[in-house]
């Protein structure tokens, strides 16, 4: 394939030693309004009453997977297994996902604020989505930075988005697909939750739906360095945390489980640039990334009860960051981390469940500024085991997977890899 265009690897190896790294000094705040009311005012246009039936895609449906083996209890030679380029030619790109419609496409997020088609073979040149005259891409962090499909978008061609808009907020909007199944009806977007941030950097921005069909949201803890103004612990700001609405009523309600009668589910966090549920056990991944020394990956088991609080500012990974927290606050401990010398800003992940029965519950995840990429593996007794696996010349902003539970690896200079047997 094609290699990208000097000056947009130019361009994206500027932006790349800047793109989530943990230890920044503090960046100029940017002009915003009174940010002192908790949470967010969102707007929202009605959704007709009745749900347009999804054009089918034109590609030919890839077979359904057979039943996921079980899991394994050991990592496999990673000798025998290669990272494979599927896509070049990007810009930016930052992850990926699927539409769950069983036709095999890729929707690759590219930061400036496009979503562009993979389709099994070639990339095709028209986007599905352009937003770029409406996101801001002012800071390392900022852009386009996350795409969900609504568990029944086959049925009713509801998609969302999370982005920073021209004023440096965090927005999520809905969008549906047009009459063309590989076209987003960009006229359709209806905002349903804006965060105000008070700098550029510390964005989170992933979102993903859950098993129980709620759409979760990673925000980070509004930037700067250090948390000056102590989010990542408040209960009256929605930055710093893991939120979960119910986007099947509009704007959207609060779940009743939801510990704090608002939208957030989980609390202290740095900036949780990915997370991602296993498709097979519904636990909860999230790579959170560090300030000046660690790298932390958390997990939440299933039936984990809500309100986790993950500890920062009060821990850097499981380690003291700053202040003593109060008694009898209970915080969880990363089940992997990693110091800076072995990367500087941690690429979250996905536990595979693609056709390799060798890496079956296998949670892969990597460092975006040393190209590492490592296994972590809960065995059946409960231990964890994490092991670096691969040494790769590749700026890795995600690794996500398809429908199929096949995973891909995103460089952001505008690759993207396919895990595959030699």
């Amino acid at each position: 394939m094609p290699k990208p265009k000097l000056i947009t690897l130019l361009i994206s190896f500027t932006l790349a030693i800047l793109l989530l790294t943990g230890a920044c000094s503090a960046i100029p705040s940017p002009t915003l309004g009174d940010t002192s009311t908790p949470y967010p005012s969102a707007t929202t246009t009605p959704l007709p009453s009745t749900p347009t039936q999804v054009p089918t895609a034109t590609e030919t449906p890839l077979p359904s997977p057979s039943p996921t083996p079980p899991d394994v209890t050991s990592f496999p030679d990673p000798q025998a297994y290669t990272w494979t380029e599927v896509v070049s030619g990007l810009t930016l790109p930052i992850g990926l996902t699927s539409a769950g419609d069983g036709s095999g496409r890729l929707f690759i997020i590219e930061q400036p604020g496009r979503v562009m088609l993979y389709d099994g073979q070639t990339l095709l040149p028209e986007p599905f989505l352009d937003l770029r005259d409406q996101v801001s891409t002012q800071g390392s962090e900022q852009g386009l930075l996350g795409l969900a499909f609504h568990p029944e978008y086959v049925e009713n061609g509801t998609f969302f988005v999370s982005y920073t808009d021209k004023s440096d907020a965090n927005v999520i909007s809905r969008f549906q697909v047009s009459d063309n199944p590989g076209l987003a009806d960009i006229e359709s977007e209806s905002k349903i939750l804006t965060i105000p941030q008070p700098y550029r950097n510390h964005n989170g921005g992933q979102i993903l739906f859950g098993p129980q069909g709620y759409l979760w949201i990673a925000i980070g803890d509004g930037g700067s360095a250090g948390d000056p103004q102590g989010n990542g612990q408040k209960l009256d700001t929605l930055l710093g945390k893991l939120l979960r609405i119910d986007i099947d009523q509009q704007p959207y309600a609060i779940p009743e489980e939801n510990p704090f009668e608002n939208e957030i589910w989980a609390t202290g966090l740095r900036n949780p640039w990915r997370i991602t549920f296993d498709p097979a056990t519904s636990d909860l991944y999230i790579a959170d990334v560090g300030q000046a020394k660690w790298e932390e990956v958390n997990f939440l088991p299933a039936d984990a009860p809500a309100g986790a609080n993950f500890g920062w500012n009060f821990r850097e990974g499981a380690h003291s960051y700053q202040g003593t927290p109060p008694q009898g606050l209970s915080l969880i401990d990363p089940v992997a981390e990693y110091d800076h010398s072995r990367g500087c800003s941690v690429s979250g992940g996905a536990v595979y469940r693609g056709s390799l029965p060798e890496w079956q519950g296998v949670y892969l995840y990597g460092d975006f500024c040393s190209g590492r990429v490592w296994g972590l593996l809960n065995t059946p007794e409960g231990d964890w085991l994490n092991e670096q696996l691969y040494q790769l010349d590749s700026r890795i902003a995600a690794i996500d997977q398809d429908e199929f539970g096949e995973v891909y690896l995103v460089d952001i200079l505008g690759r993207i890899l396919k895990l595959k047997a030699q």
